[in-house]
């Protein structure tokens, strides 16, 4: 068969996102080296008949997140009698009332939430605490839940020279309720702790940067939205990296910043220790002062801990286990 003849062969799969994150672009491109990718950017209603349009004319439907496009894209694909697929990542299987966060929260999110868990031939959670809160907060059996984790490219997240007495943090906030989830606030108190360090927090803008600045010693330096190629040099410079959230899927910016040699100090909140596992040092959440004396512990640390790290995401998370994992679940899907 011609390449032309293969193409045109190709399933074709309509790919469902609200926003162009990192990890849902590299899904996008890995899985266009098979298939037909028809990519739909749902921001709203005005979106809808596109969406339809993509079902209609694909023979699966995949969406990252379980919000109401997945539910859209679920609710055509079942009427079709074309196949689903739903990526959680973890804001989407939570239920965390005294932050007034999660899908589970407001009753538009949790009937979105429920249909897709219901009934999504394939939900992929990327840590397997993901699939113990969907069963409990959606109150389904989760007997369409499968475990893949994301995957990381090691030949681009790589140590570079000599590590800085720097400890640094990465995570998109605007906020006060995404400081508290990611535990920025503990971040930069625990700063007051470590004098002798330089602290970094990358991701944070308007309320959420406003906040952290009235707490902040004269050793925190807060930085809005960086590119990869940009975060990159970051990772390569700072010894420590901090996930102290309350609560995280699989930590993307962890598992880079372990890649490039940075030895890590987190919660043992779901994914996080999944990421972190004997590698580094642990806090608990919410706790400034052990925070500070976790973040000693890892700046006093050989250098060959950041090795470890990095050994550890190259063995558990290589980008080719997600890419091998996505092109199989989709061929006995379709193939059904």
């Amino acid at each position: 068969m011609n390449k032309q003849n293969r193409n045109k062969n190709r399933k074709k799969i309509a790919f469902t996102y609200y926003k162009m994150s990192s990890f849902v672009e590299q899904d996008l491109l890995l899985l266009r080296k098979y298939y037909k990718i028809m990519p739909i950017h749902f921001s709203g209603i005005r979106d809808l008949l596109l969406l339809i349009n993509g079902v209609i004319k694909s023979d699966l439907a995949f969406s990252w997140f379980a919000w109401d496009h997945a539910a859209i894209a679920v609710f055509f694909s079942k009427l079709l009698n074309k196949k689903s697929i739903v990526v959680v990542g973890g804001m989407d299987a939570a239920f965390v009332p005294e932050l007034k966060y999660g899908s589970f929260i407001k009753l538009k999110g949790r009937l979105a939430a429920k249909y897709v868990y219901k009934n999504a031939d394939k939900v992929i959670v990327v840590d397997l605490s993901l699939k113990e809160d969907i069963i409990r907060n959606a109150k389904v059996p989760g007997t369409n839940i499968e475990y893949l984790p994301t995957g990381y490219n090691s030949d681009f997240w790589v140590p570079l020279g000599k590590k800085q007495n720097v400890i640094l943090t990465v995570s998109g906030a605007d906020d006060i309720k995404r400081i508290k989830i990611k535990g920025l606030d503990t971040f930069v108190r625990s700063a007051q702790y470590v004098k002798n360090a330089k602290f970094i927090v990358i991701g944070v803008k308007e309320e959420a940067k406003k906040y952290l600045e009235d707490i902040s010693s004269n050793n925190i330096e807060l930085i809005e939205f960086l590119p990869q190629n940009k975060l990159l040099e970051f990772y390569q410079n700072a010894k420590v990296y901090c996930q102290l959230s309350l609560r995280e899927g699989l930590p993307n910016t962890l598992c880079e910043a372990m890649l490039c040699g940075c030895i890590p100090v987190g919660t043992k909140n779901y994914g996080i220790p999944t990421a972190i596992g004997d590698t580094g040092f642990y806090a608990p959440y919410g706790d400034p002062k052990a925070t500070a004396e976790s973040i000693k512990k890892a700046l006093n640390s050989p250098d060959n801990w950041g090795e470890k790290a990095r050994d550890r995401i190259i063995e558990m998370f290589p980008i080719e286990r997600r890419e091998e994992g996505l092109v199989n679940i989709i061929r006995n899907l379709v193939n059904r």
